[in-house]
């Protein structure tokens, strides 16, 4: 029997039914190590099950993200690109060439965003930043 994939899991204990197909498509997104997009999943669960429509993959990323197991961000390329919820908080850079995203941590500007809101009466409850650049020229 099968253990299940994180997002899976997930589905289940949110007292989601889960189809086959469903079951691809959580798969799908937990061995993702991007950000896709709807399209881009689609394209990697007909590989694994031809039969997996794009509407039932708009269906089930939708499902998964109003049951708070995926993250939806929009990195300002004109799609909704997803990566599974976490409580592990991370920022984002993303390279406009190339579409790649990158994820980081820095502790240093975690303080900072905690001290301008407490500078402004604010307790910073949440937040998100993404950097959008352009590769260094080398030499």
């Amino acid at each position: 029997m099968s253990t299940g994939t994180d997002i899976e899991k997930l589905a289940v204990s949110a007292g989601m039914r889960m189809t086959e197909q469903r079951r691809v498509i959580a798969q799908v997104l937990t061995q993702s190590d991007d950000h896709p997009d709807v399209e881009e999943v689609h394209r990697r669960s007909v590989l694994k099950d031809a039969g997996i429509s794009i509407a039932t993959v708009y269906r089930t990323v939708r499902l998964f993200e109003e049951a708070g197991i995926l993250t939806r961000h929009d990195f300002g390329d004109g799609r909704a690109r997803y990566e599974p919820a976490s409580d592990d908080h991370h920022d984002h850079l993303i390279d406009i060439q190339s579409g790649q995203v990158i994820e980081f941590t820095n502790e240093e500007i975690e303080e900072l965003q905690r001290e301008v809101a407490r500078k402004l009466g604010y307790k910073l409850v949440d937040h998100r930043l993404e950097l959008y650049g352009v590769p260094l020229e080398k030499e």
